[in-house]
């Protein structure tokens, strides 16, 4: 089969596929207004920033300003924290396990009910394409919610050591931590902002919720919807939308804070962990990644190449997951490069409220910039570029990037060390698989990872090798409510989902209980 040979119009199948399919019964995004609203939740009541500032959400598939937000100050967050502090001390959210679990089902309802309005809500204000609001993007973190709804209610918080149910001899117990910060950022916000916000206050934990200028509307939607739909007591989930550093960095070192989520660049996670060390916050990080695709040389190359390559795409290259290297035997690397090649042509891009678009703009213009710089840099390299490296034009003035396919990648270059965040590939050839191995495993990271070949038993052999926190093997998932999602190294430390991320807001405490005296 030769590169010419490759059925593009499959492979876009096949890539839609990926994506949850859109109900046919499912109203057209046009048809729902932008609701998006400049409001804070802080204990309890929606309010204006206390200066009354806004900042404008700007669409990235069409660079206009499509609403505001609200524009939090110091003086809105300490009112924010002061709130999530008395809600713990005095609230019967840390003490009433079926009052958590309740409320989290309120929220889930009402998601589920406004789903349209968050849909049309989230295309607008980070550019995915609406298919991915089916999935990952919306509706299945509002089903995950479950999980942790039902957790809060079954969980075993007490364990007699050996068993038993008598009261004397020696128990542990597991308590929430306190107030919880989350600061989350834009390019998956409906999903990482309820992972670390479902677990932490199904374990008992007040919320101050930070997320993305970017996509500010993803977090003041769910601050909206527990005020006026749930049951939650005032200052259990409070949300401060601002473009300030200061109020994130006030986050990290207030003491009324006792623990921090955060999910972001490496960089900016070393300064969360630096700044929540003064007093000695408990730290959740979710942090960059590199990962590669392993495509063994017993693989289906023809089948294998041109759809694990158009992956790089999903959310326009715009999460830590993707598998951004693809490793190939060096005897089939040109092949593989004049596949993956039609792979990523094969990408439909363009407006992301069509459905049958698979990649939408990049968040912003900064973004498009950072990704033409790695473009350079990789050509400076030595890297040779086989396809894309630049804008679209024809889709201005929205900011969208063409897929862009290096080749003949330098292991050790700046393209395959660092994350770009964007559609950008490297091919890089390897001479076995030890030495495949041992490139996958070659970055400060360690978040994500994907094997291909014919031999079952072999690529799990692989998977296994490969440092890093979640491995898919064959199109296998790594990612479900009941599945720890997390990494190694400099991608992080913690998890997030399944009962691992629960346990992050969770203490422990020893307690030895004696006998009655006679």
């Amino acid at each position: 089969m030769s590169a010419s040979a490759v059925d593009r119009d499959s492979v876009r199948g096949i890539l839609l596929q990926l994506l949850a399919p859109v109900p046919e019964d499912a109203p057209p995004l046009c048809d729902t207004p932008v609701r998006g609203a400049p409001l804070l939740a802080i204990a309890g009541e929606l309010v204006p920033s206390a200066s009354g500032a806004t900042f404008p959400v700007v669409d990235p598939a069409t660079a206009e300003v499509v609403g505001e937000a609200a524009d939090a100050s110091l003086e809105d967050l300490d009112r924010a924290i002061g709130a999530a502090r008395d809600a713990f001390d005095t609230s019967a959210w840390s003490s009433d396990s079926a009052l958590r679990a309740r409320c989290l089902r309120q929220l889930q309802d009402a998601l589920r009910e406004e789903r349209e309005t968050l849909r049309r809500d989230l295309v607008a204000e980070i550019g995915c394409a609406v298919r991915m609001t089916y999935g990952d993007q919306l509706d299945r973190p509002i089903e995950k919610l479950g999980f942790y709804a039902d957790l809060a209610g079954s969980y075993a918080y007490g364990t007699r050591v050996g068993g038993g149910e008598e009261p004397e001899g020696n128990w542990f117990f597991r308590e929430p931590i306190g107030v919880v910060a989350v600061i989350t950022p834009w390019n998956i916000p409906t999903e990482l902002n309820l992972a670390k916000v479902g677990a932490a206050l199904a374990a008992g934990c007040p919320v101050v919720l930070k997320p993305s200028p970017l996509s500010p509307w993803s977090g003041a939607h769910l601050g909206r919807l527990v005020v006026e739909r749930t049951d939650f007591p005032p200052g259990v989930f409070n949300v401060v939308t601002s473009t300030s550093n200061e109020v994130a960095a006030a986050l990290t070192t207030d003491p009324r804070v006792d623990a921090v989520a955060f999910t972001g660049s490496t960089a900016t996670g070393k300064k969360v962990m630096a700044a929540a060390a003064g007093t000695v916050k408990r730290v959740v990080l979710e942090l960059g990644g590199k990962a590669a695709t392993v495509v063994l040389d017993d693989a289906d190359l023809d089948a294998v190449v041109p759809l694990a390559a158009a992956f790089v795409c999903f959310n326009a290259g715009q999460s830590c997951i993707l598998p951004s290297r693809l490793l190939v035997p060096r005897e089939h690397h040109d092949r593989c490069v004049e596949l993956a090649a039609e792979g990523l042509a094969s990408v439909p891009v363009g407006d992301p409220a069509d459905p049958e678009v698979f990649m939408g703009p990049l968040i912003s213009e900064d973004q498009r910039r950072r990704v033409e710089g790695y473009v350079e840099r990789g050509r400076a390299e030595g890297a040779r570029l086989v396809l894309g490296g630049g804008r679209r034009e024809d889709l201005a003035p929205g900011y969208f990037f063409e897929p862009t396919l290096f080749a003949g990648v330098d292991s050790r270059s700046a393209i395959a060390q660092e994350e770009i965040f964007g559609p950008v590939l490297s091919v890089i050839a390897y001479e076995d698989e030890d030495d495949a191995v041992a490139i996958a495993n070659d970055t400060v990271y360690g978040l994500a990872g994907y094997v291909w070949g014919s031999d079952l038993d072999r690529a799990v052999d692989v998977a296994r090798r490969l440092r890093t926190g979640m491995v898919a093997v064959n199109g296998g998932s790594f990612i479900g409510a009941e599945l720890p999602f997390g990494g190694r190294r400099q991608s992080g430390m913690g998890r997030e989902w399944g009962v691992a991320g629960f346990e992050e807001f969770l203490d422990l405490k020893s307690v030895g209980i004696g006998f009655p005296q006679p």
